[in-house]
């Protein structure tokens, strides 16, 4: 099959590789569609220290069940169902697995990261990661909904309450989600962050009541804080500006993937006296099928946030595009 491979950081071509064979537990998986995301550029850049390589990315993904492992079929999974898969791998048996936080295990793994993904033909997944999807959503749409999984898990990680003010800093695709998360869940208003013009104006269709080009802008309007305040930049110099536009009481959540040598300041006083709470948000956890359920129910804006998709020959340009910034949600859509 072809596949497109990460040989070594910096190093990405489009090869044929054989076919995989699924393990007992296992579903092959025809793939429909395939996102590209920050996970996959630091991948490339060689700072995720998950990554194995060579390797073929892709984790956000979905498409159809074309063949079973000797043990598979538990979840009522047949061949020629359409799933999404959840690609985050846990051991089971360690102590944050035991303690029911799996997206924190000892032995954490991920499709697309330390085990081939899915930016392939086909995939091997196992079966208990996999998630029916109904017969009317598209392979896109279907592919989101990992990201959507991440961005609902921020939501019961930072735990708001109904009125929150809400800041969020970076207007992406994980942002977008997390906005459209606050404002049906009750937040009172939701101010947004980011440089691209743009990508502000989406911000402000889907509900954010203000929209700035720096945090400074957005503290001359609310100069107490905000209740709730989300970086998806993953950039240490506004995770620390971040802090400070927290409201007394408030929580700072560090949503955006930082390369794992970046470091920032911040105030223990203030984090004492004024009660900060700093949380952080990976990945997923006990969130994949509320994901699916909101993005059925059409809560999540899905067409505002796809941008146009690519072929798997035109991934080192998809790659590229999403490195620079461009768009939002980039795909690749495989021929079926």
């Amino acid at each position: 099959m072809h596949a497109a491979i990460f040989d070594a950081p910096g190093k990405v071509r489009i090869g044929v590789i054989p076919d995989p064979t699924p393990a007992p537990d296992e579903l092959i998986v025809r793939v429909g569609a395939c996102g590209i995301c920050g996970t996959d550029l630091h991948i490339f850049a060689g700072d995720n220290p998950l990554a194995r390589y060579p390797v073929v990315p892709g984790h956000e993904f979905a498409g159809e069940v074309v063949a079973m492992g000797t043990q598979a079929g538990q979840t009522g999974i047949t061949i020629g169902c359409k799933v999404a898969v959840d690609p985050n791998l846990n051991c089971g048996y360690c102590e944050q697995c035991r303690a029911g936080r799996q997206n924190l295990c000892l032995n954490y793994g991920a499709i697309g990261v330390s085990v081939n993904g899915a930016m392939a033909q086909y995939v091997a997944v196992p079966e208990k990661k996999a998630y029916l999807l109904p017969e009317s959503m598209s392979f896109p749409d279907a592919a989101l909904i990992e990201p959507v999984s991440c961005a609902v898990h921020g939501m019961h990680s930072i735990n708001p309450k109904s009125g929150d003010t809400f800041l969020i800093a970076g207007a992406g695709t994980m942002g977008l989600m997390l906005l459209q998360l606050a404002v049906r869940g009750g937040a009172s208003r939701v101010s947004v962050i980011d440089l691209n013009a743009r990508r502000l104006d989406l911000a402000e269709q889907l509900g954010a009541r203000r929209t700035y080009a720096d945090i400074e802008s957005a503290m001359a309007d609310e100069p107490h804080g905000f209740n709730c305040v989300i970086d998806t930049t993953g950039v240490a110099a506004v995770i620390e500006q971040a802090f400070w536009a927290v409201k007394r009481g408030g929580k700072l959540m560090v949503f955006g993937v930082a390369p794992h040598e970046a470091r920032i300041s911040l105030s223990p006083f203030r984090i004492y006296n004024e009660e900060i709470t700093i949380v952080g948000s990976m990945a997923v956890q006990n969130s994949f099928q509320g994901a699916l359920d909101l993005i059925q129910g059409g809560v999540i804006s899905m067409q505002t946030l796809l941008s146009t998709p690519y072929s798997l020959e035109e991934y080192a340009q998809a790659l590229e595009r999403v490195r620079r910034g461009e768009g939002l949600k980039t795909q690749v859509l495989m021929p079926f």
